[in-house]
């Protein structure tokens, strides 16, 4: 079975952070991944700062160097209803592009990202008989996307003994 892995490294920076507790590895993501079947591509979507600080470009291209390919873009700055700023960069529409434009190269879509916004492509992955999983944590994924992918679903916290940082 043919692997193609795409990460929202946003959502997945913020899962770690503010739901695990602890990091997930990289590799050691890429090794779990590689054990359901020959990964093909492994796709890393984040924002970037125009001058990113030394810790975020040493992690980006350490990234590269593991076997991902980065897809990045711009963070802009966003007005939040308080009048504070927030920095962000939505990559959800360069995964969505991504995987219908690279559907014939890949038998299963690994999407690490608990957004809802994920719903409809999972939705319409399967209904062109491709296998999908979906990679988060029960308090960082979308009731309508859970609901979406039922039994292909892993919890970060169920294979932390796979993937944990050491």
């Amino acid at each position: 079975m043919r692997i193609s892995l795409f990460v929202d490294g946003g959502n997945f920076f913020y899962m770690q952070k503010k739901d695990l507790g602890w990091w997930v590895d990289p590799r050691k993501l890429l090794d779990y991944v590689k054990s359901k079947g020959e990964l093909i591509d492994a796709n890393y979507y984040v924002g970037k700062d125009a001058h990113p600080e030394a810790r975020q470009d040493k992690y980006l291209k350490a990234l590269t160097y593991m076997g991902y390919s980065l897809i990045t873009k711009d963070l802009k700055n966003v007005l939040q209803d308080d009048g504070t700023y927030k920095q962000k960069a939505n990559l959800d529409i360069e995964i969505v592009l991504d995987m219908f434009n690279t559907i014939d190269h890949y038998d299963m879509a690994v999407l690490v990202s608990g957004d809802g916004d994920f719903e409809r492509p999972i939705k319409l992955l399967k209904a062109r008989g491709k296998r999908y999983l979906v990679m988060a944590t029960k308090n960082f994924i979308a009731r309508e996307l859970r609901e979406a992918v039922g039994m292909h679903y892993v919890d970060f916290q169920d294979i932390r003994e796979l993937v944990e940082k050491d």
